[in-house]
């Protein structure tokens, strides 16, 4: 798979523009996916030094990205804010719910739910049960 990972608030705690405290295991389990054939994309708002700040932090931590804001490592220069990046899974942050743990993050991935559907039922369209957009605007 091509993960793209976000780096503050995910890799290390949303302390931007500085770098913040290590996130416990984001590091060790996004070297462990890497060990297991993964494209680890680092996707970040950083730029320029800050950019080159991220990109040396993981690199002194044993990580190295297989590219930088970017589908290859030979599209970095290429690139004008904003990126969008092609990935089979985007790890943030501000995903919807939050940031899962690192343990369990890596076990979604290796057990292949990360690309499960969160939920696998319709509504019942003919149900006179309200949902909660129509309790809340009386539809």
């Amino acid at each position: 798979m091509t993960i793209a990972v976000d780096f503050d608030g995910t890799i290390v705690t949303h302390e931007y523009p500085r770098i913040g405290k290590p996130i416990p295991f984001a590091i060790e389990t996004l070297k462990k996916l890497q060990t297991e054939q993964h494209l680890i994309i680092l996707w970040t708002v950083r730029e320029g030094q800050l950019l080159d700040e991220a990109v040396e932090y993981c690199r002194a931590k044993g990580l190295e990205f297989y590219a930088v804001n970017s589908n290859y490592p030979e599209q970095l220069e290429d690139y004008i804010f904003p990126r969008k990046v092609t990935a089979d899974l985007y790890i943030d942050d501000r995903n919807l719910g939050g940031l899962p743990d690192w343990g369990v993050i890596y076990q979604m991935i290796s057990e292949g739910r990360a690309l499960q559907p969160v939920r696998n039922e319709l509504p019942d369209l003919n149900s006179n049960k309200k949902s909660f957009f129509g309790k809340l605007f009386g539809r």
